[in-house]
């Protein structure tokens, strides 16, 4: 299968396509740090840099498969009061139906939050999609069913041309314990009983401790988990933009790393990141799992 992928990010999509054996033909995103690290991980897909409101998609090659990831953070409720920068957020969902309307591939598959679903406009979004001929079928999936360290609940629109929509027989693979990826001796430390330390972070730093014992993980900003933090002997939450999990092991404590963040994600361990952190972060907390969307893929072959 020939695959494009819209709002390609860092490339989990387009990992994941590789992963199940399909070819990535081209990739797209607005932000040129994003393209230049997807190129550098797949270079020999054809890259566009551009607003994909102003794209030609008579110049985008003919595909199988058309995934997109439009932007997510215009339906989150974590976006805070609603303004008016998350309508032109949201309006990123209509690139792919554009897309959708001069190619017509045989599937296309929309990855983004379960608000999605509640957007005042996803009605007329389905609308177009069937009126271009697509059956469209919600997949409602947690990236740790797909053996990917961490909790992350995004919906899947698989949308093919097709007189009734696809179920997907997607596997359901054991849950993977996030201690399993950290690096316990490989980053600097910090003292917890540091001066300047907030009180916020030694107060969830002592709950952690009494539900958990000497290591666990926490969320060092916004309230994610709760108080108290999570063991490690389960996924993480989800990895957002935001470097936010911290960790704890005895009287020390660091932020997850990026490369934690890698397998957090399931990203091959020699995947290139930008050398940033926040910009790391950034990234990769946009991304799509790979090994999920692999799965996904493998699974629109066995019923296509």
């Amino acid at each position: 299968m020939d695959v494009v992928d819209l709002f390609a990010g860092l490339g989990g999509n387009s990992e994941g396509a590789r992963l199940a054996g399909c070819r990535v033909v081209w990739a797209a995103n607005h932000w040129q740090l994003a393209v230049d690290f997807h190129a550098a991980n797949h270079p020999g897909v054809i890259h566009a840099c551009q607003d994909l409101h102003q794209t030609n998609w008579a110049d985008v090659p003919s595909h199988d498969v058309q995934i997109a990831s439009p932007a997510c953070t215009g339906h989150t409720p974590a976006r805070g009061k609603d303004r008016p920068h998350h309508d032109a957020q949201r309006s990123t969902a209509w690139a792919p139906v554009s897309c959708a309307e001069v190619h017509r591939s045989p599937f296309v598959v929309i990855e983004n939050v379960p608000e999605f679903l509640s957007w005042v406009l996803y009605p007329a979004w389905l609308d177009a999609m069937q009126r271009l001929g697509y059956s469209v079928s919600p997949h409602f999936l947690d990236a740790a069913d797909h053996g990917v360290p961490q909790h992350r609940e995004r919906v899947f629109l698989i949308c093919s041309q097709s007189k009734n929509p696809i179920k997907l027989i997607l596997p359901k693979r054991p849950h993977v314990a996030v201690n399993t990826v950290i690096e316990w001796d490989r980053h600097k430390w910090s003292p917890i009983n540091k001066p300047n330390r907030s009180k916020k972070t030694l107060l969830r730093i002592d709950a952690g401790r009494r539900e958990f014992g000497d290591r666990f993980v926490f969320p060092y900003y916004s309230s994610g988990s709760g108080l108290k933090g999570r063991s490690i002997y389960r996924p993480l939450g989800t990895l957002t933009t935001r470097d936010r999990w911290g960790i704890v092991d005895g009287d020390r404590m660091r932020m997850v790393q990026p490369t934690e963040a890698l397998s957090i994600m399931s990203f091959r361990p020699d995947y290139i990141i930008p050398k940033r952190k926040s910009d790391a972060m950034h990234l990769m907390g946009n991304a799509v799992p790979p090994d999920e969307m692999a799965d996904i893929l493998n699974a629109l072959k066995q019923a296509a």
